[in-house]
């Protein structure tokens, strides 16, 4: 899908940083900076500059239930245990206690990304140095199976929310990079697939139009649906990826995001925009303009592609039932300023608030 692997792994590293807004802080500027070949070695890097800035507030820890036989008591006897050990004439009380540990889930899931990270061959020496100094601190953290990480039930709280960031960019390389082996180990992929760059791509283009253009209300904003009865039993929900709005001058642009290796679907050598994504987003414009009845108002529907080396790439506009829907291509291979740059001119083309801002920006 690339033609300059340097610049798009590079792209990779602002995606991210929009997508997950604290990767933009401090020293994390430098990676940026930093030359990479290959994506494993980015991950590496971010991961590494992290968990040393974790390492500088503390590792995350929690009161973990044990249950041990000691010879003085601690917390509460568990009689069944200590009757055994008495008829065992062993001179132990077996005690249950809390105690506050660093072997929790989520340090237990950093040292699994990092072990995985560690043994991949394509990692650079000074990547996997780091990761390893780093790892010494994590000598009482277990590593997990990594397939048995269930990540909806994973909740942050006021101590833990340094490790959002973090979680989620292990997420990323755990399902998106994760094989095994036919001997039952693990390794990572080359790449990661499409579907979860798919999901990355529809939120670093959410997050950077929340800030890049503040004039403008960003959100993926649920439609509903426009019924004449009021009657929704078993209807889907419509979940927009990107839903863009000017209330003072009721204009809306909805956005679906889409991260394909083939941006056009061929059938008997004709090649065609993929047909459900044309229907979803129709149906996704139809309901919302019904939202408006009689005001003013604009609603307008793009189909946004991360642009492929496919020869026909799609640059269209249709009038479809009083409403615009476009479809338009996203050329991640460029310099990230031209990334913004093309973003930019979608809201600039759609709204005159963000038309100002954008002329401005030129001036």
């Amino acid at each position: 899908m690339t033609k300059d692997k340097s610049i798009f792994i590079k792209n990779i590293y602002y995606m991210l940083s929009y997508a997950f807004t604290t990767l933009q802080q401090s020293d994390d500027e430098k990676v940026a900076k930093e030359e990479f070949e290959n994506i494993h070695n980015l991950f590496a890097a971010i991961l590494s500059k992290g968990i040393g800035r974790q390492l500088k507030q503390g590792l995350y820890r929690e009161y973990l239930n044990r249950k041990e036989d000691l010879p003085v008591m601690r917390g509460k006897i568990d009689m069944p245990g200590t009757i055994k050990n008495q008829i065992a004439r062993k001179q132990r009380l077996t005690c249950e206690y809390d105690e506050l540990s660093e072997n929790n889930l989520l340090n237990q899931i950093l040292k699994t990304t990092v072990m995985l990270l560690i043994r991949h061959a394509e990692i650079d020496t000074e990547y996997k140095d780091e990761l390893k100094k780093e790892m010494l601190y994590f000598s009482n953290v277990d590593e997990v199976e990594p397939t048995s990480i269930r990540w909806t039930s994973i909740r942050f709280q006021r101590n833990n929310q340094t490790y959002r960031v973090l979680l989620s960019i292990c997420q990323l390389i755990i399902e998106g990079m994760l094989l095994t082996t036919d001997d039952g180990e693990y390794k990572l992929a080359s790449f990661v697939d499409d579907q979860r760059m798919n999901r990355l791509f529809e939120k670093f283009v959410l997050e950077y139009y929340i800030k890049e253009h503040p004039e403008l209300k960003a959100s993926a904003s649920q439609i509903p649906w426009a019924l004449d009865d009021g009657v929704g039993t078993l209807l889907p929900i419509m979940q927009s990826d990107i839903m863009l709005e000017d209330a003072e001058s009721n204009t809306v642009l909805i956005i679906d995001a889409k991260y394909y290796t083939h941006t056009m679907q061929t059938q008997y050598g004709i090649s065609t925009l993929h047909s459900n994504n044309l229907y979803q987003i129709f149906t996704y414009v139809k309901n919302k303009d019904a939202e408006f009845e009689n005001a003013d108002h604009t609603v307008s529907g793009m189909l946004l592609y991360a642009k492929t080396d496919e020869e026909i790439q799609p640059d269209n506009k249709y009038q479809m039932s009083g409403n615009q829907i476009s479809v338009q291509t996203l050329d991640l291979n460029l310099e990230f300023s031209e990334i913004a740059k093309q973003l930019d001119d979608i809201a600039a083309e759609h709204f005159d608030r963000s038309k100002d801002k954008v002329r401005k920006q030129h001036e």
